[in-house]
């Protein structure tokens, strides 16, 4: 076999196991709330707020892929032994003297705080670990802001978001009541109701949702978040409001179908479904739903006119998309 062919062998194989880890990534390595992940997977915003990190998410696409590659055979980071942070650990953080964690992996990025700095200095460190992902370090700095100055809003409210990311959902819980009870804006609003949420408890979310609205009308995270609740109340059509809110009513329907699919109600899903395609006859992601909920409850005819539109809605996206 010649080298020409050994190579084309080998980046058919690396381009196999690329698209092998790309599809583990989006459908098996996904934390977080379920209901949000399927808001998210459709482009809506949920969940709790937090800080941002700046970047090209199509390179951080691409990337993810050969991250997992590397994963696979015993290479990446360690940055899972930060995520095993346990309840004591995070215990040991709230009191001011903690020691702070000193990994040599960040030493390049490492933040020179202690605990004689200033309660702003631990809530800037703070932030900028949540950007970075660094959820342990992140309630390092912020537990000591909190410590030195009990009444920073912001760190209370950003200090709930590093233990919501850690799965401490009752700490975050608390974090993010006190930081309400100290000014209820609309981030510590929606956050304390997404926590509140997660927990169950879906009627005291709707309260803390619908304030959080009152403060912010359009902002989309809050009133996605408010539909979710609302459909975990049986609400539909109030949920149904919230989603067409945050997002227009195409979305609204939409969003409000994939709610109701997950709840097993197909009926309802297929009614939700088909206003999308009111609004939109052409939306591939609505003719896709329809043409397997109408095969499931058996409208077979129905079904095969939707694979059919599917088929042709496709088509002419790619015949446009090649122009």
């Amino acid at each position: 076999m010649n080298k020409r062919r050994i190579l084309a062998v080998l980046i058919a194989f690396v381009l196999t196991i690329a698209a092998t880890a790309m599809w583990s990534a989006a459908t098996i390595q996904r934390e977080g709330d379920p209901d949000a992940i399927v808001l998210e997977d459709s482009g809506s915003e949920a969940g709790v707020d937090q800080p941002k990190k700046k970047g090209n998410k199509v390179v951080k696409v691409l990337a993810a892929p050969f991250k997992l590659f590397g994963k696979m055979f015993g290479g990446g980071d360690d940055n899972n032994k930060v995520s095993r942070m346990s309840e004591k650990d995070a215990e040991r953080f709230e009191s001011v003297g903690v020691t702070k964690i000193d990994d040599a992996r960040n030493a390049g990025t490492k933040r020179e705080t202690s605990s004689s700095s200033s309660a702003r200095e631990h809530l800037d460190a703070g932030r900028q670990y949540l950007v970075e992902e660094r959820y342990g370090e992140a309630i390092s700095e912020l537990s000591l802001a909190v410590s030195i100055d009990p009444k920073l809003t912001e760190a209370h409210n950003l200090l709930g978001v590093a233990y919501d990311k850690k799965g401490f959902a009752d700490r975050a819980r608390e974090s993010f009541e006190r930081a309400v009870k100290m000014n209820e804006d609309a981030d510590t609003l929606n956050n304390l109701g997404f926590s509140l949420y997660q927990n169950g408890n879906y009627r005291a979310a709707v309260d803390r949702l619908k304030r959080a609205a009152k403060l912010a009308p359009t902002d989309e995270r809050i009133l996605n978040n408010l539909g979710l609740a609302y459909c975990r109340l049986g609400k539909i059509d109030e949920a149904y409001k919230a989603f067409s809110r945050a997002t227009g009513p195409l979305n609204g329907n939409l969003n409000t179908a994939k709610m109701l699919e997950r709840f097993g109600r197909e009926d309802d899903a297929i009614r939700y479904y088909e206003a999308a395609r009111t609004i939109d006859p052409n939306n591939t992601l609505a003719l896709r739903r329809l043409a397997d909920l109408y095969q499931r409850v058996g409208r077979a005819m129905e079904s095969e006119a939707a694979r059919s539109a599917l088929a042709l809605a496709s088509n002419n996206s790619a015949a446009t998309t090649g122009k």
